[in-house]
C-alpha cells in the first residue's frame, strides 16, 4: 500500500489532479476526515468526488459542502464496472451543481 504522500506524488508525477474517490465509503469520524483532507490539500490533491454511484443522495450535498469548504474541485463518477455490475448504470446520475467548479473545467 502506498502511502498518501506517495499516492498524490505519483498522480502529480504523471502530470495528473489528485482526487479523493467515494470518500462516502470510509469509515472516518469528522475529525479523521478533517485531518486526510487536512493533509490531501497539503500534499497537492485538488479534487474529491461529489456524484458517484457509492453515494446516497444526501451524501451527494455533504461532499458538495465539503468541497466548496475546502476549495477542493469536485468530481463525479458513477463506478460502473459493467451491466449488474453496479448500483447505478452509466449516465443515470445527477450532474454536479451548476455552481460547483469541475475538477474537468480546466482541461
Amino acid at each position: 500500500w502506498a502511502t498518501l504522500d506517495e499516492a498524490v506524488g505519483w498522480i502529480r508525477a504523471a502530470g495528473g489532479q489528485a482526487v479523493i474517490a467515494h470518500p462516502g465509503r470510509y469509515a472516518f469520524t469528522d475529525l479523521q476526515s478533517d485531518a486526510l483532507l487536512d493533509s490531501f490539500r497539503a500534499l497537492g490533491g485538488t479534487g474529491i468526488e461529489v456524484i458517484t454511484g457509492s453515494h446516497t443522495p444526501d451524501q451527494y450535498a455533504v461532499y458538495a459542502r465539503i468541497a466548496r469548504q475546502t476549495g477542493l474541485l469536485a468530481s463525479r463518477g458513477s463506478d460502473f464496472h459493467g451491466p449488474g455490475e453496479s448500483r447505478a448504470d452509466l449516465g443515470s446520475l445527477p450532474l454536479l451543481p451548476a455552481n460547483l467548479p469541475a475538477i474537468w473545467q480546466d482541461w
